[in-house]
């Protein structure tokens, strides 16, 4: 079990301090719900906790099959809903993968990906959308 104490400071904003390692951070409202939007919203974070979780998933089973997967980028985007209770709607995440993997490494890493435990955590609640692309090498 991990503890994470929060606070509200006021105007918005709030810390969170993880427990096991004692690292903080803060929160702001976006400026399209009354905030500042200086920080991370928490619904941010819930898109954030995604892309990385992908990322580190994958980055377990490259490590336990000697896949290189340095350079990989996750790119999330959150879409609010427009009307009625607000809520997340839908989470588009793109994955880059690096150049020179094959076919069934790239299927590997797709399928950890699509069982991380933020996407399962979500599933039924959220829409989300993953799409795939592997880097082309760089001519030199």
């Amino acid at each position: 079990m991990t503890t994470i104490l929060c606070q509200y400071e006021g105007a918005l904003r709030c810390t969170a301090s993880h427990g096991p390692s004692g690292s903080d951070l803060s929160t702001d409202a976006p400026t399209d719900n009354q905030g500042l939007g200086e920080r991370f919203s928490p619904t941010d974070l819930v898109a954030t906790a995604l892309a990385t979780c992908i990322l580190t998933i994958m980055g377990i089973v490259a490590e336990r099959h000697t896949i290189p997967l340095q350079g990989c980028t996750a790119r999330v985007e959150k879409t609010m809903t427009n009307a009625g209770v607000r809520q997340i709607e839908r989470l588009t995440v793109w994955v880059s993968l690096p150049a020179g993997l094959d076919d069934d490494q790239i299927r590997l890493l797709q399928r950890a990906a699509e069982g991380c435990p933020v996407k399962r955590s979500l599933e039924g609640s959220v829409a989300m959308d993953l799409h795939w692309e592997t880097l082309r090498p760089t001519a030199g």
